[in-house]
C-alpha cells in the first residue's frame, strides 16, 4: 500500500547521540552528543528518554517553534509499553500517539504523519524515535553485565534520539509519497542475526513502493535501508536479484553501516541498529544533501525485527517489517 502526497514538508530535524556514535565518521554533523551512557541519568531507560526529550527541543529551538505551533506528536522506541517516549514526552503537552514498529518506527511515523497533514486534519506533527545501547541489550538479550559474547553477524543498537517536523508550510524537502510495509517471515530464529531476518520485509516493501508507483529502481539517486548491517544488506541485493531481478548498486547503501567506523570500531560488530540508526544517518548526513539540492530524490526504508524474547524461547521465528518513504529536494 503506497501513499503520495501533494502538501507535506520537513521543516526541520535533529540528532542526538551517545558515545560510541560521536567516534563515528558522522560524529561532527550531530546536534548533541554525550560522553558515557547514563547521561545525567540514573539508570539506562531514564537516559533513553533524555535523548529523546533532548531531540525534540533542540527541533523547536532550531525550527523557533513552541509547542503551541505543533499539533501532534508521533513517537516510539524499543521499551516495554514505549515506557521511554512516555517519560521523554510529557513535559510538552503535546498530543501524542505511541507507535511500535521496532527499528522501522521512524518512517512508519512519517507516513502517520504525513497522512494527518495531507488530508487537512492537522497542520504540523513531529516525529520521534529513541534507542539506546544497554537499555535495549538489557531488555532483548542478556544483562550487560553478564559479558555474553556476540558472534560477528550481531549488529550494535544505536544510542540515540532523532526528531523530525513535518508540516504543510513549504521548505525544500517534501515527503512525495510512503509505502506501508507486510510482516515477512524467513523463518530466522537467531537474535543475533538481525540483518538477516530484515532483508526479505525490505525487499518486499522496495519491490511493492517501485510496483505501485511504476517506478525504476534508478529513479532515485539514493535507497538507503535501516540497519540491516554488512550481512543483511548482502543478503538483500542477492534476494532482490533472485526475488524480483532487481539490481541494487551504487544507488545503494544502508544506514547501519554508515553510523559506524567499522575497520576501527569493532565492537559494533556488523554495524548499527536500533530505531534511531536509520534517522540519525538520515537527518545528520542525507537530508542536507536534498536541502543543497546535491541529491533530488530519496528512499528511505527502514527495517525492523519484530523481536520479543518470549517467542523465541518458544522456538519462533523473528518476524520483520518495513516502511518506506521517498522524500523529493523542492
Amino acid at each position: 500500500m503506497t501513499f503520495k502526497y501533494n502538501n507535506v514538508y520537513v521543516n526541520g530535524y535533529s540528532t542526538v547521540v551517545g558515545p560510541y556514535e560521536k567516534k563515528g565518521p558522522l560524529g561532527d554533523k550531530f546536534d548533541k552528543y554525550y560522553d558515557d551512557f547514563y547521561m545525567g541519568e540514573k539508570s539506562w531507560e531514564l537516559a533513553e528518554a533524555r535523548l529523546m526529550t533532548d531531540s525534540v527541543q533542540i527541533l523547536l529551538n532550531k525550527s523557533k517553534k513552541g509547542v503551541k505551533n505543533i499539533d501532534l506528536i508521533i513517537a516510539g522506541d524499543l521499551l516495554n509499553q514505549l515506557c521511554s517516549s512516555s517519560y521523554a514526552l510529557k513535559k510538552f503537552k503535546i498530543p501524542h500517539i505511541g507507535i511500535y514498529s521496532a527499528c522501522s518506527t521512524n518512517t512508519e511515523g512519517i507516513l502517520i504523519a504525513s497522512n494527518f497533514i495531507d488530508s487537512n486534519k492537522i497542520k504540523s506533527a513531529i516525529v520521534s524515535v529513541s534507542s539506546h545501547n544497554l537499555s535495549s541489550e538489557k531488555q532483548f538479550r542478556n544483562p550487560v553485565e553478564y559479558g555474553a559474547p556476540r558472534p560477528s553477524s550481531a549488529t550494535f543498537t544505536t544510542t540515540g534520539g532523532a526528531s523530525i517536523l513535518l508540516s504543510n508550510s513549504k521548505s525544500k524537502i517534501r515527503v512525495e509519497s510512503a509505502t506501508v510495509g507486510k510482516i515477512c517471515d524467513g523463518g530466522i530464529n537467531d537474535p543475533n542475526n538481525m540483518g538477516a531476518v530484515m532483508a526479505i520485509a525490505a525487499g518486499d516493501t522496495i519491490y511493492n513502493h517501485l510496483n505501485d508507483l511504476k517506478r525504476d529502481i534508478n529513479y532515485y539517486d539514493l535507497i538507503i535501508t535501516g540497519d540491516l548491517g554488512i550481512y543483511g544488506k548482502e543478503i538483500l541485493k542477492d534476494y532482490m536479484k533472485k526475488e524480483y531481478n532487481i539490481e541494487l548498486s551504487n544507488n545503494y547503501t544502508d544506514s547501519g553501516i554508515l553510523i559506524y567506523d567499522l575497520n576501527n570500531q569493532k565492537e559494533v560488530l556488523a554495524g548499527g541498529s536500533g530505531p534511531a540508526c536509520s534517522p540519525l544517518v538520515n537527518y545528520s548526513y542525507f537530508l542536507p544533501l536534498l536541502e543543497k539540492k546535491i541529491m533530488k530524490r530519496i528512499l528511505i526504508v527502514a527495517t525492523g525485527a519484530l523481536f520479543s524474547p518470549t517467542f523465541v524461547y518458544q522456538k519462533k521465528s523473528i518476524l520483520s517489517i518495513s516502511h518506506a518513504v521517498s522524500l523529493e529536494s523542492v
